[in-house]
């Protein structure tokens, strides 16, 4: 209805006049992720109201890094550090990711993408519901088809047990090479969990050693090949 039309309205005394809501948009479908590029799949995870955690969120966490990197890690979920500047792995357990990094030869944003299994930050850190999880992994599978990285490197038993679809410790997932999809994948302690317990900081470097000769051995394969 138009300004002039409610304004003559109001002089009548019929005023004033009153719009129904939009409703909200519905979350797209797991088929719709997988048709999106990565602009489309950022600009869906920053509007997401798929599950309840966007009605406690500061802001979404789509991911960081090189899109066309051939190094990925993942983590659980965001923190309030990372929901407050939406950006993963900021902070302490951020800069001991980085110096993780560093200690491999890499360095976060060249050649490495950054991304959790969830996108909004489940509220007091507590550990994602299963529905939570059922909504925000098509975001995560779609990321990981569109930078198709040759390693997957999971940080905390929680990314590990979702992309590998096992319930069991990290200790027993550690140490060996796995695959999700066909990618190999390395499992890794979080660096928040690292910083709680230092005395496994020593396995960690033996994770990441792996991590590091993995890639190596892909790349001559891929060498040779070429």
């Amino acid at each position: 209805m138009t300004g002039r039309r409610e304004l003559y309205l109001q002089e009548m005394g019929l005023g004033p006049v009153w719009r129904l809501k939009p409703a909200a948009a519905e979350p797209p479908s797991p088929l719709d992720i997988q048709s999106m590029d990565s602009a489309e799949l950022e600009a869906v995870v920053a509007n997401c109201t798929a599950c309840v955690l966007h009605k406690t969120r500061t802001r979404t966490v789509f991911g960081v890094g090189d899109e066309n990197a051939d190094w990925l890690f993942v983590g659980e979920a965001p923190g309030a550090e990372e929901d407050a500047q939406g950006e993963p792995f900021v902070g302490q357990a951020g800069k001991l990711l980085d110096n993780m990094l560093k200690s491999i030869g890499l360095k976060r944003g060249e050649n490495v993408y950054i991304a959790n299994v969830l996108k909004c930050r489940p509220p007091g850190n507590r550990d994602p519901l299963p529905e939570e999880v059922a909504r925000c992994m098509p975001y995560l599978e779609r990321q990981i088809d569109l930078i198709r990285p040759k390693l997957i490197v999971t940080l905390g038993k929680f990314a590990a047990q979702t992309l590998l679809g096992r319930d069991v410790t990290i200790a027993s997932l550690r140490g060996k090479i796995h695959a999700y999809r066909g990618i190999p994948l390395i499992v890794t302690y979080h660096p928040a969990y690292l910083l709680r317990t230092l005395q496994d900081k020593a396995k960690a470097w033996e994770d990441l050693c792996l991590a590091r000769e993995t890639m190596q051995g892909l790349s001559s394969v891929e060498s040779t090949i070429i």
